[in-house]
């Protein structure tokens, strides 16, 4: 970025003339080294799963470059990397960090406390997430009102619970029970008293669409339960604000990955409440698990028409203050890397959602490594194979995921990869 490209590099301790800018293409040795590594797999031909890298697309992203080629091939194969929109939203660059599976801090507002982005980042982070339960709320509430109220009730328990944890870990910092992180925020606490006061306090969601199921019966992708998702998190928003002038302390608003809070809490729901609705409804009298539509999502099953979802959820992926992401599940490998390349440019060219990623469905036979899409079983050998695709954020065996995120794996519909008639007709917005 600019931010490293005129600085200069640091050698043995020592300043040197040269920037960082002059060594391009050492960096871009070492970016190709990399993703010939994560092409290639383990022995076994099993996916890297760690790390998750992100990459910038900026308006000045220079996608015809062959040296992106192997990105495109990743990609395709296995859906490694996500992709930061930086060319239709209007976050810069330089005021934003990307960290986990999906959270994404927007810096600006640590300017003001002094030393700049380069003296207090990337030390910053968040000490702490709390999910609210949407849908039990939905199914309490007799109105939008109520909703609302019961809401902002447990809005300001969470608010609670993130200013204790939050006292309590700089207490822990004070004794030297976090030795590496007192060291790391040192120069946070010279300058502003406090080790984690360059932190954010993080606020999440789950359920936006049983929530609407529940309150007023109709789901998410009815303009009933848009305008109503986008009113509560407008509101989330407004009252988290209300919480940073209270407490002087950054708050966040999150589509929490939800990995095993979704499953968690419409067992328990479901335990308490026998009629409460759950995303699979249908699916609970064959014996499937009960789960929850993660954040302000479609649900899994709504379509396959990945711009019919990019449409939909624009709007409410770009609302959120402390990461979001929205994945576009392939129902196998891109056989033409070129595709990858199309879709995210498109998608980014036309809409503000801040993070995509292009996840494929792939099968790992232990005889015969990698094998495109979905198998049970391998097609040569007929050995057990294991089938991967992201949960949360990671690739994983499908078969090692909780119960609830395998009954949603199970009706999970998946994207149809675009024409390139579509690509060149879908109009920008």
């Amino acid at each position: 970025t600019s931010l490293y490209k005129d600085t200069n590099i640091i050698i043995g301790g020592e300043v040197k003339e040269e920037t960082y800018g002059d060594f391009q293409e050492e960096m871009d040795m070492f970016n190709k080294a990399f993703l010939e590594i994560m092409q290639k797999g383990d022995a076994k031909g099993r996916v890297f799963t760690f790390p998750i890298p992100t990459y910038n697309i900026t308006k000045d992203f220079d996608w015809d470059n062959p040296k992106f080629d192997q990105l495109w091939k990743v990609t395709a194969k296995y859906g490694i990397p996500y992709f930061a929109n930086f060319v239709s939203s209007d976050m810069d660059l330089e005021d934003t960090r990307s960290m986990c599976c999906r959270l994404r801090l927007d810096t600006k507002q640590l300017k003001s406390r002094g030393g700049g982005l380069f003296g207090s980042n990337p030390l910053t982070g968040s000490i702490g997430v709390v999910t609210i339960n949407l849908p039990r709320i939905g199914y309490l509430a007799n109105n939008e009102k109520e909703f609302i109220k019961h809401l902002s009730d447990l809005m300001d328990l969470a608010k609670e619970s993130l200013e204790i944890k939050r006292k309590i870990i700089e207490h822990f910092t004070e004794k030297g029970l976090y030795p590496y992180s007192k060291f790391y925020l040192r120069h946070i606490k010279q300058r502003l008293d406090k080790y984690w006061t360059n932190h954010f306090s993080t606020i999440g969601l789950v359920g936006m669409n049983e929530a609407c199921l529940n309150l007023f019966g109709k789901s998410i992708a009815s303009e009933e339960g848009k305008k109503f998702s986008m009113n509560v998190i407008d509101f989330m928003k407004e009252k988290l604000s209300l919480f940073q002038e209270e407490t002087k302390n950054n708050y966040n608003l999150e589509a929490t990955p939800a990995e095993g809070t979704a499953f968690r809490l419409a067992l328990i729901d479901k335990k308490r409440y026998p009629d409460i609705l759950v995303a699979n409804e249908d699916k609970l009298k064959q014996g499937a698990k009960p789960f929850y539509t993660n954040s302000s999502l479609l649900p899994v099953n709504y379509t396959d028409d990945l711009f019919e979802a990019l449409d939909h959820q624009d709007d409410l992926q770009k609302s959120y203050t402390g990461g979001t992401v929205l994945h576009a599940f392939i129902g196998e490998r891109l056989d033409d890397p070129i595709s990858v390349k199309n879709i995210i440019k498109k998608t980014f060219d036309t809409y503000e959602l801040p993070y995509l990623s292009i996840t494929p469905t792939f099968s790992i036979c232990p005889e015969h490594g990698y094998l495109n899409g979905e198998h049970q079983n391998c097609p040569k050998c007929s050995k057990t194979c294991e089938v991967y695709s992201r949960v949360v954020g990671y690739l994983r065996p499908v078969n090692q995921w909780n119960d609830g995120k395998r009954a949603e794996y199970d009706i999970r519909k998946e994207y149809e990869c675009p024409t390139k008639e579509k690509l060149k007709t879908k109009a920008v917005c």
